[in-house]
């Protein structure tokens, strides 16, 4: 089977639930049944709380399924020790809509840590200790307009910066799926667009699967070529930008009262 068309991502009949006071199940993903292709460009939409940051959690093994599967690369996660888990983990890359990063860390090191994943620990301690691949860093730092950050503190960074870093370790990294959350949620329109299309650039170099959750359905829909909604945990509708229209994107957005 040609790699580019191999499935990389199957939910079967997966469902998601939490328990919240007086023991009231809520179900953060219900009866997702999708899967997606090594190498697809896909970007989720949905309102706020309808379930894309979960259903991002579960296709990198963060949320452990109450029934169903998600199998990566045709492997159940959940059915595999912890430290195979945590190897076949090592082959994603996910950014969390706010950036975990050491305040006191020089951008350098914060950028560079994107690609520890991929190395073993003695080596991922001395990297921290001393940076590697200045070239590369330097690169990713250019993609989002951030080369004069390289040795400025994490702290003394804004916000929008920050995702940028954040974005900048996804380049490092040498993982075959990008799954990040907002992406674009700190920066101003036109920064925004500008690491949106530098994100699809590199990862169709490299021949990605890149899912990224965004709330700009005007960015996933001049960019990605295809789209999932979903709504109250659902998958409300997953086509390609050709077969969505304004009242489709409204329904999806509506709440009933």
């Amino acid at each position: 089977m040609n790699v580019r068309f191999k499935k990389i991502i199957k939910f079967q009949n997966f469902f998601l639930h939490y328990s919240k006071v007086q023991k009231e199940r809520v179900e953060a993903l219900s009866n997702i049944n999708i899967n997606i292709h090594s190498g697809e460009h896909v970007a989720v939409i949905g309102p706020s709380g309808s379930g894309k940051t979960s259903f991002l959690k579960s296709i990198v093994f963060a949320l452990r399924p109450s029934s169903g599967k998600l199998l990566f690369e045709d492997i159940d996660p959940w059915r595999i020790s912890a430290k195979k888990r945590h190897k076949l983990r090592a082959k994603i890359f996910i950014t969390s809509q706010v950036p975990h990063l050491p305040p006191r860390q020089k951008v350098l090191t914060a950028v560079f840590a994107g690609k520890l994943a991929g190395i073993n620990s003695f080596m991922s301690l001395f990297s921290l200790l001393y940076p590697q691949d200045l070239d590369r860093v330097k690169f990713a730092l250019e993609c989002f307009g951030l080369s004069e950050k390289l040795y400025e503190r994490v702290d003394r960074l804004s916000g929008g910066e920050r995702q940028r870093v954040s974005l900048a370790r996804a380049v490092l990294s040498e993982s075959k799926l990008w799954a990040i959350d907002e992406p674009l949620a700190s920066l101003d329109p036109t920064r925004a667009e500008e690491s949106l299309i530098n994100l699809k650039r590199i990862a169709s170099l490299r021949d990605l699967t890149f899912i990224a959750s965004l709330h700009q359905t005007n960015f996933a829909l001049m960019h990605f070529s295809r789209i999932i909604g979903i709504k109250k945990g659902k998958i409300y509708f997953d086509y390609p930008p050709s077969k969505i229209h304004d009242d489709l994107i409204k329904d999806l957005y509506s709440v009933q009262i």
